[in-house]
């Protein structure tokens, strides 16, 4: 037995639930892809043991990663040259 509206027979019954559908499985589909982009894109996780100290020293200072930044433009940054090294 079947939940109504599971199959592609059951939804051609009850159209209303196909928008339903949609919405859920891309709000899913994007959860997905920014859990993964900040498993990868994100300076403070590090994959790979062979590097020396922490992840985020192995970025450079004015990249941009975060995923929306409508104030900030981090590639005309200018930081302070007294930042330390290490």
């Amino acid at each position: 037995m079947v939940m109504q509206g599971l199959t592609i027979a059951s939804l051609k019954k009850h159209p209303a639930l196909i928008p339903l559908f949609v919405c859920v499985g891309g709000g899913m589909a994007w959860a997905g892809y920014y859990t993964l982009r900040l498993c990868i894109r994100n300076p403070d996780v590090g994959w790979v043991k062979k590097h020396d100290g922490p992840a985020n020293n192995r970025w450079p200072i004015n990249a941009q990663y975060k995923f929306y930044s409508p104030r900030r433009d981090y590639s005309k940054e200018a930081f302070p040259p007294e930042r330390p090294n290490i």
